[in-house]
Parts: structure tokens; C-alpha cells; sequence
């Protein structure tokens, strides 16, 4: 009984005093808030997410499909956009995520914004697709020589985007040309052919020149070289060629005629002998 007693006053009290359920109330309240006021009602707030999406980066040759994936922590999205100049194909969702796909990818460098929106709250990422096609081929032509002058021509197959292109001369390992083709817009696959025409001088002899072609794309840098070449007076274009092959057989018939004139000669000398 002595330990009923104090619990039964504690029952008791609150209803023998006046308000003493408001009492009971104010204590309750106070036992929650170490300041004795009751703390204000806290706003309704939408439950953090993230999202991202998949790939960030991602570079294609120019007219490829490429899919991009927009993902979060959200249960439930209310709503999903994409913002882009490509164009569209198909688009697969699911609760949390949403696939976009975009088509003919040409343009060399282009930023997507994909958001989604969650409980109200709207989040956005960014992705980046870029179109280049290192070159297929880098073909420096046998040197020829007219004149005093070596004419090098350079063949670059099949590279994009050509603004971006830089095709560099190379003889002995320095550079002797180099020529950017910024001046170029086009959104195809292209072939490029540089020619040039080098001075012959004598310590450039038996020299190997070669063909750079290099894609400056933002900082990353793509690039394809030919097999050496080698600089000898022997580089006549066809019709020196040509024309050496005629004075060559006109010596030789001299020279056969002049040898045949001695040979007779000496015969004769021998047979009077």
C-alpha cells in the first residue's frame, strides 16, 4: 500500500485542481521544450534526392544513336525533361529513372540538360556528347621533285570534324608546314589533301619527311601520322623521268655506234697485219 498511495495522489491531483487537465497538458509541453514554450510548427519539406546521369561524357562517330540515362533515389518521379538541340528517338521510364535516346548525333560538341522532378522539387545534371572520327588514313605521296622544288602532298581520309584538323610537315623530325583548317563548317566525313612545295637543297638529301594530322578537340588531342619519305635526287616527276629515259637511250646508242666504229677499225688493223 505505501507505494500505491503516492501513484493514487498523482492520479488524483490534476483532476482536484482547477484546469488541471490543461495543467497536465502545459507539463507535457514543458517536458518536450527545455524553454518552457512550446516550439512552432515546422513547414511540410519534400524529401532530399539525388540524381545523375549516365554517361556524363561520351563521344561517337558523327551520325551514331547514343542513350542517355536520367537516374535518382526518388521512389516516385512526378515528371522528366530533356533539353537539347539533337533529336529525339525513343523514350523508356521507370518509378526512378528515365532513358532518353538521340538520333543522327552530328554536330561536334553538344550539351543535354535532363531534370526531374520529385515531391515538387525539381533537379537537374548535364551531360556532354561529342562526334569525331580520328582519320582513317594519313598517306604522304613519294616526294617529287620539278625544278629546284619538292612538291610533298599529303593525304588525310575520313576524319571529322575539319575545323579541328591541323595537318603538320615534318622533315628530319622538325616542322617545316603546318596549316589549321578552321575555316571549315562542314558536319561530314571528309578527305583532305595538302600539298606543298619545298625548296631541294643539298642537306635535305636522304632526309625522311612525314604527315601529321592531328584532331584538337577541346583539350583532347587525336591524331594520326604516315610512313616516312625520303628526299633524294632520284624524285623526278614523270615527265623528267621521261625525258632523262630518252637522253639515257640516246647515249647509249651514241656509245654503242662510237664502241662499233673502234671495233671496226681494229679489225681492219688486224687483218692488214
Amino acid at each position: 500500500m505505501g507505494f500505491l498511495l503516492p501513484l493514487s495522489l498523482l492520479v488524483l491531483l490534476p483532476a482536484a485542481y482547477p484546469g488541471g487537465r490543461n495543467a497536465r497538458r502545459r507539463w507535457a509541453a514543458g517536458a518536450q521544450s527545455p524553454g518552457g514554450s512550446s516550439p512552432a510548427p515546422s513547414e511540410t519539406t519534400a524529401p532530399p534526392f539525388w540524381m545523375r546521369i549516365s554517361p556524363k561524357f561520351i563521344a561517337v562517330p558523327p551520325g551514331s544513336a547514343v542513350w542517355l540515362n536520367c537516374s535518382s533515389s526518388c521512389p516516385l518521379l512526378e515528371d522528366s525533361t530533356l533539353h537539347t538541340g539533337l533529336r529525339r528517338g525513343q523514350v523508356l521510364s521507370g518509378p526512378s529513372w528515365v532513358s532518353f535516346q538521340l538520333l543522327d548525333v552530328r554536330a561536334w560538341s553538344s550539351d543535354v540538360h535532363c531534370f526531374l522532378t520529385c515531391a515538387g522539387v525539381t533537379r537537374g545534371a548535364t551531360a556532354r556528347i561529342n562526334a569525331y572520327k580520328r582519320p582513317h588514313a594519313v598517306i604522304l605521296e613519294p616526294p617529287v621533285l620539278e625544278g629546284s622544288e619538292y612538291t610533298l602532298r599529303c593525304h588525310v581520309t575520313r576524319v571529322f570534324p575539319v575545323g579541328f584538323l591541323v595537318v603538320t610537315l615534318q622533315r628530319g623530325g622538325r616542322v617545316i608546314y603546318s596549316e589549321s583548317l578552321e575555316r571549315f563548317t562542314g558536319l561530314d566525313l571528309a578527305n583532305v589533301t595538302l600539298t606543298y612545295a619545298l625548296r631541294a637543297r643539298p642537306q635535305d638529301l636522304w632526309q625522311p619527311v612525314t604527315c601529321h594530322a592531328r584532331l584538337n578537340l577541346d583539350g583532347r588531342v587525336v591524331g594520326s601520322s604516315s610512313a616516312p619519305m625520303t628526299l633524294t635526287f632520284l624524285a623526278w616527276n614523270p615527265a623528267s623521268k621521261a625525258l632523262t629515259s630518252t637522253s639515257i637511250a640516246a647515249l647509249v646508242g651514241i656509245l654503242i655506234l662510237v664502241g662499233a666504229a673502234y671495233l671496226r677499225k681494229y679489225l681492219l688493223m688486224q687483218s692488214r697485219a
